[in-house]
């Protein structure tokens, strides 16, 4: 079906996967261009364009995809581990179901694992990759607030029943607003700013976390458990398309430091810092990161 959402007409597809899952996906922009295929942000859902009028300037047709347990798609069974493996496959599948040869992968914040981690798996598939605001591990440069470190810990040990036990620990903050969510996924100056320079991104943001707790926490605990709980199980060394790193020099989410680590291990890959931007980078800056993963 389509809808017309805070961006231009959304075509929404469902798909079905092998273990009994429905994966949503959304598209949008110009149907005939070449494909960018984005990860979304944890929380995050399907349904935003992080730029349309930019997104309609380089003239991509644009394919979003719920991880499990986001707005429309499945959660994983109960006593299973997510991985993101399995997250970037769900991605390659989708792609698959609607006829696509070729993409490009974005993957913003959480979603820039995936993004590499289906170039890493599906090679044929992806011809370039843009890492976009995107945490490295903890152990390497750390970022996750200590109590939070200490609740993994005491998690780790049963990553099969640990997406139960942090969808309890985060129900209340699925249950906020959409406009108290936005707190989740921008923080600091350069976003406050980037906000009030243009109200529309906050109604994206605002439709995009709606979505994204459709289901309450489970999707946010799921991600939480894949990246922190469980081994990534790819490597970005094996990455051999042109990647870029794209971060926000004044990001109080997620430093350029990690923009570095991600550059040190895929071979050739760039870091693009952007002045003055913030974890929203993904939104301000979205021409350039189209630009370089054209």
């Amino acid at each position: 079906m389509t809808h017309p959402g805070t961006a231009p007409t959304v075509t929404e597809h469902t798909i079905e996967r092998p273990d009994g899952r429905t994966v949503a996906v959304a598209e949008s922009g110009d149907p005939d261009g070449p494909v960018v295929v984005v990860a979304h942000a944890a929380p995050g859902s399907r349904l935003l364009d992080p730029d349309p009028a930019a997104t309609r300037a380089a003239g991509v047709r644009l394919i979003s995809v719920d991880r499990p347990g986001y707005g429309r798609s499945t959660a994983i069974a109960a006593g299973t581990a997510p991985t993101i493996p399995s997250h970037a496959d769900d991605l390659a599948a989708a792609l698959e179901a609607l006829d696509v040869a070729e993409a490009a992968a974005v993957g913003w914040s959480a979603g820039g694992r995936i993004a590499l981690a289906l170039a890493a798996r599906h090679p044929g598939l992806v011809r370039a990759v843009a890492v976009v605001a995107t945490p490295a591990p903890h152990e390497d440069v750390p970022w996750i607030p200590d109590e939070h470190v200490a609740m993994i810990g005491q998690l780790a040990g049963d990553p099969g029943g640990a997406t139960a036990a942090l969808s309890d620990v985060f129900a209340d903050m699925a249950a906020m607003p959409p406009a108290a969510a936005v707190a989740m996924v921008a923080a600091g100056a350069a976003d406050e700013a980037a906000l009030a320079a243009d109200p529309s991104r906050r109604a994206r943001l605002d439709a995009m976390l709606a979505e994204a707790t459709a289901q309450g926490p489970v999707g946010m605990a799921a991600d939480i458990v894949s990246y922190t709980m469980v081994p990534w199980d790819f490597d970005p060394a094996s990455v051999r398309v042109p990647t870029t790193a794209v971060y926000g020099a004044a990001d109080e989410i997620v430093t350029p430091a990690h923009g570095e680590w991600y550059t040190e291990q895929v071979p050739g890959s760039t870091l693009r810092v952007v002045a003055g931007a913030g974890h929203l980078v993904a939104l301000t800056a979205w021409a350039d990161v189209l630009a370089a993963v054209a």
